[in-house]
């Protein structure tokens, strides 16, 4: 069953009427409404473009969260073969919001770590909600360094909406959780890449997108803070949220623009979720061309490459 976004409401009423016209006729074989129905059909694929055609910031940040979106175990099931799931950071437990392990990314072997949000009740609030404490950082760490041992790359598949705030996530050093993972990436002398599928939030998303190649869904979006917090904070009104949208430049296009990614991959018409066959493949060829494009690289090239993207971000596009 489709899940419609609030802007996408008059889209529903027209696709709701077509398949009640369609469900009449399955009810009485007399009743020929094929054509009122697929003129229904031609006004919803219209209105479907027109929406789609310039959204604004916040109704990305929107799309970015739709619940049907694909999230981390999808890819992972999808686009990796042989993936052994890698658990716990040895110290003091597994969160389940963070995914990661060993796969095989077209025959190669890699090492895939990611944020997984869950796709029902139950799912989210085991994932909590794909907010990871710090134990699902240094799971992160843990696995970055064994791909660095063993010379794998790694692909990190980054969708959150922040790290969790919660006071034992802060009492267990949450910050310094993300600093050490954010530290990791710099380090380690693989092709690192990052494709932001959903929510790029805050240092949650910093600390797996530190990489040689960030990539971004066409409507996903990459903020230091949510538009709500950022509103909460600068208008002490989180209903401020769609200024917040505008002035936070968090959309892939604005981001592209600053240089604080490398490529944009784009979406099916009407977002991820409305086709995730063409999203699984457009992603695939996306990590497929930027694994090639680091491919050979010494380690010592790989660090510096990564390095001096970081150094050099805000020296371009500020005026855009």
């Amino acid at each position: 069953m489709t899940t419609y976004l609030e802007f996408e409401k008059p889209l529903a009423e027209i696709e709701g009427k077509a398949e009640e016209l369609r469900a009449l006729a399955r009810a009485n074989a007399e009743m020929d409404v094929e054509k009122e129905a697929a003129a229904l059909d031609k006004k919803a694929a219209q209105l479907l473009k027109d929406l789609y055609k310039d959204l604004s910031p916040w109704r990305k940040c929107l799309v970015a969260r739709h619940p049907d979106r694909p999230h981390c175990r999808d890819y992972i099931e999808t686009l990796f073969t042989e993936y052994t799931p890698l658990a716990g950071d040895r110290n003091f437990a597994d969160d389940h919001a963070i995914m990661g392990g060993l796969a095989r990314f077209h025959d190669t072997p890699v090492v895939v770590i990611g944020h997984e949000k869950g796709n029902d009740t139950a799912s989210r609030i085991e994932r909590n909600f794909g907010m990871a404490r710090p134990e699902g950082y240094r799971k992160a760490i843990r696995l970055m360094d064994m791909a660095h041992r063993f010379k794998l790359p790694v692909i990190t598949l980054v969708d959150t909406p922040g790290a969790y705030p919660g006071k034992g996530a802060e009492e267990r050093g949450q910050a310094e959780a993300i600093a050490r993972s954010t530290e990791k990436c710099l380090q380690i002398g693989v092709p690192l890449i990052a494709m932001i599928t959903g929510e790029g939030g805050s240092g949650g998303a910093v600390a797996f997108a530190t990489a040689n190649r960030i990539a971004m869904l066409e409507h996903s979006v990459y903020s230091v803070i949510s538009p709500e917090g950022c509103a909460s904070i600068l208008w002490k009104d989180a209903e401020k949220m769609r200024e917040a949208a505008e002035a936070l430049r968090l959309t892939a296009q604005d981001l592209k623009k600053l240089g604080v990614i490398d490529r944009i991959v784009k979406e099916p018409l009407g977002g991820a979720q409305r086709d995730r066959i063409a999203t699984f493949a457009a992603v695939e060829t996306e990590i497929a061309t930027m694994l090639d494009e680091l491919k050979g690289k010494k380690p010592a090239e790989l660090i510096k490459d990564r390095r001096k993207k970081f150094l050099d971000m805000g020296s371009k596009g500020l005026a855009a």
